[in-house]
């Protein structure tokens, strides 16, 4: 398992998650599409934020069940929190907003979010 470094463009936020990347999720709901995310997901256990939580501000829309987060200085939004369908805590970590990792490995896995 490796340790991911993360955070906005301004570091305000920043954030370590521990995991093996070798996918992420592609959505197209009108959110993802517009800031060009890419997701991978890591139970919550699995991420750490390494600056104060009220640095991150919140966005919901929809059915308000996904907990937005990002930066009101610089706008990036580096990850979101969630539960999985099983009830799990989880973040859905932009990466994107990754140190380090070469994206154009990464399997893309495409998610039709706008017609759920």
């Amino acid at each position: 398992m490796t340790t991911y470094q993360g955070s906005c463009h301004c570091g305000r936020i920043a954030f370590e998650a521990d995991g093996d990347l070798t996918q992420v999720l592609q959505c197209n709901c009108t959110m993802c599409r517009r800031r060009g995310h890419l997701l991978w997901f890591v139970t919550k256990t699995n991420f750490r934020l390494k600056t104060p939580d009220e640095n991150a501000s919140t966005y919901r829309f929809n059915t308000m069940k996904i907990a937005h987060r990002f930066c009101p200085t610089c706008g990036v939004g580096p990850y979101s929190e969630a539960t999985d369908p099983q009830g799990n805590p989880t973040a859905a970590v932009n990466a994107r907003c990754l140190d380090g990792v070469d994206l154009a490995s990464l399997k893309v896995i495409e998610y039709d979010g706008l017609h759920k």
